[in-house]
């Protein structure tokens, strides 16, 4: 029996030790929903006295391609909708935080060289560190340049974009805050 128990206090000593539990996944942190819906209503008023220097793009209605769901959108796959942002709103903000970061780059591109909107960069910079939830700063993307003939052109398409992403966005904002 001695050689039994030598044997088994040697097969103990050389396994290695137990693994430590796995920690405790964090929850999902909330987002100041009130926060966000303040924000987003400065958004859309900011964008609202944002003029075009070339008024006969106002009334331009062009046909646009959506290159692979470029620029961000949200869709109803997004899950933005009141009932599931009330349980996990993980891929909502996802969308949220996607389409921010790309028009806070575009609004540092050379396309508003002309016409810079800083307020307009602040409250998106605002608004993107309400909806991180831990992703940290998020970097700017530099975008490849655009011809100084075009940039009134995508100014505008991008002023429509975001003036219609930020009307969706203010709608999420204030369902989920009350």
């Amino acid at each position: 029996m001695a050689p039994l128990r030598r044997l088994c206090l040697l097969l103990a000593l050389l396994l290695p030790p137990p693994a430590a539990p796995a920690p405790a996944p964090v929850p999902l942190r909330r987002p100041d929903w009130a926060a966000c819906r303040i924000l987003s209503r400065e958004l859309s008023r900011l964008l609202a006295t944002v003029k075009e220097p070339h008024p006969v793009l106002e009334g331009m209605q062009l046909l646009e391609e959506d290159p692979q769901n470029w620029p961000p959108r949200i869709r109803c796959s997004d899950a933005c909708d009141p009932l599931t942002l009330e349980t996990n709103h993980t891929r909502c903000l996802h969308r949220i935080r996607q389409a921010l970061q790309h028009y806070r780059d575009l609004l540092g591109s050379d396309i508003f060289r002309d016409q810079p909107q800083p307020q307009l960069e602040t409250t998106m910079e605002q608004l993107l560190r309400h909806v991180q939830e831990g992703h940290g700063r998020p970097p700017r993307h530099s975008l490849v340049p655009t011809p100084v003939w075009a940039q009134p052109f995508q100014r505008h398409l991008a002023l429509k974009r975001l003036r219609s992403f930020a009307a969706v966005m203010g709608r999420v904002f204030n369902h989920s805050a009350r």
